[in-house]
């Protein structure tokens, strides 16, 4: 009786790496079709922008809103610049400055005491922070300007910069103290062993090592203040006051809107923007990435 034996052939070490690399190669037409059509979505609302902003008032109206300008134009960026736009560039400019700077100082202090410190009253300050985030600025704008009417602060540029600080703080408490903790607890201590204060300790180790993520905070809360409209709508009421939001109106007719200006507008108080984000987006993505190993 014959008896038939069946041999395992176990492929190699190489021909198994080859195989991968090879399933690795297949190109993901799903995923390259999904990434197509979110960059069409990203860029079709930026195209629009720009190309009406080149387009005259009548033209616009009278072709294709993303068709290209027959006779591109520059006189929507010359009536921006003539309508006090520097001025309303410099306010906001002066609020965000003034706003993210007390912020990201006061926040990386206070995280820092909540992570060093010990006791029941850094907690109760912890929760309360906490509490601040469940809060939104809607909720409040009511009291916050009786507040403001009541320090006679109404209609200047520390009425919009107090609350706005007011409002960043939660977050920003939240987002560094989660960063001081995973710095680790031997560099602390060996800089106690050295002398060091605590103050001193802040500012000479806490401070380089979490600075990701204070490029961070600085850049989400600066973008939060620029693009802000609720208080400066409701908390100043004077042209000279108005910031670059509000500067849309200035474009606003009674019957009509000048749509090509108004975009016009648009694209320059968002250049700034794109300046910074071109010098800090490696700060801005490792301090959003950062932690995310453990």
């Amino acid at each position: 009786m014959a008896t038939t034996t069946t041999t395992l052939v176990v492929p190699k070490a190489s021909d198994r790496a080859r195989l991968r690399r090879r399933s690795s190669e297949r190109p993901n037409i799903l995923g390259g079709f999904a990434g197509w059509v979110w960059l069409a979505i990203i860029v079709l609302p930026v195209y629009y922008i720009v190309v009406t902003s080149l387009k005259r008032q009548a033209d616009y109206f009278a072709q294709n809103p993303l068709a290209l300008p027959m006779n591109p134009t520059l006189e929507n960026y010359v009536a921006v610049l003539q309508a006090d736009f520097f001025r309303y560039f410099l306010n906001s400019v002066l609020i965000t400055v003034g706003a993210v700077v007390p912020t990201v100082a006061l926040s990386f202090m206070a995280a820092y005491a909540i992570v060093r410190g010990r006791g029941k009253f850094l907690k109760v300050v912890n929760t309360t922070f906490l509490l601040g985030l469940a809060i939104p600025l809607q909720a409040t704008i009511i009291p916050v300007y009786l507040i403001i009417i009541r320090l006679h602060l109404y209609d200047s540029l520390l009425a919009i910069v107090l609350p706005s600080i007011a409002f960043a703080i939660p977050l920003s408490v939240l987002l560094l103290s989660n960063f001081i903790r995973d710095v680790p607890n031997e560099l602390f201590e060996s800089m106690r062993l050295d002398g060091c204060s605590e103050w001193q300790t802040m500012w000479r180790l806490a401070l380089p090592l979490t600075r990701p993520a204070i490029v961070t905070v600085s850049i989400y809360n600066a973008l939060g203040v620029w693009n802000g409209f609720l208080l400066p709508l409701v908390l100043t009421q004077s042209p000279e006051q108005r910031v670059l939001p509000l500067a849309l109106w200035t474009f606003q007719g009674e019957f009509s809107v000048n749509i090509p200006a108004v975009l016009a507008c648009v694209v320059l108080s968002t250049l700034p923007l794109v300046v910074v984000y071109v010098f800090g987006r490696r700060q801005l993505v490792s301090g959003l990435t950062a932690g995310f190993s453990k």
